[in-house]
């Protein structure tokens, strides 16, 4: 697998993007995530959106994370905001994510960032999973989703 950093606004980002959006309004049933987000979110130094290509060339996983500093959503200075972490069917229980969460992580910590935090689902056990075994701890909530019952929040000193 190829692993590339691309814009978010990329087509083969778009593409991806489109289709968690439809994973995520399957299980959730709300229309996808509605946490605005922009390409220059994910513009290096403030952030980085990668895609993993298979040997086709085809994009099949992708993920990102973007600057976050404290604010009235719960965020706290020095905070890299995990988003998109996405495989497509075919291509899962390979450890794509986990390489892409890898990569994202070492990304963050060289534009000095201290703290990975992220914002999943109670109808998402796997990305749970990944998270908990990737030495993810529960923390307080925070972002668009914090008021939501189903909403976990999880963090990871850098």
């Amino acid at each position: 697998m190829l692993i590339r950093p691309v814009p978010f606004d990329h087509p083969d980002a778009v593409k991806l993007n489109d289709e968690v959006q439809a994973e995520y309004h399957v299980r959730y049933g709300d229309g996808g995530d509605a946490t605005h987000l922009d390409p220059d979110h994910f513009r290096p130094p403030n952030g980085a959106y990668l895609i993993a290509y298979d040997e086709d060339g085809a994009p099949v996983a992708t993920g990102g994370w973007r600057s976050q500093d404290k604010n009235d959503e719960g965020n706290e200075d020095g905070d890299a905001e995990l988003k998109r972490m996405f495989v497509v069917a075919a291509a899962r229980g390979r450890g794509l994510a986990r390489r892409i969460l890898a990569a994202l992580e070492q990304d963050a910590r060289e534009a000095g960032r201290t703290r990975m935090v992220l914002e999943t689902g109670t109808k998402q056990p796997e990305a749970i999973a990944l998270y908990t075994s990737s030495g993810y701890a529960p923390c307080t909530k925070f972002g668009y989703y914090r008021f939501h019952a189903e909403s976990l929040c999880y963090a990871k000193a850098l």
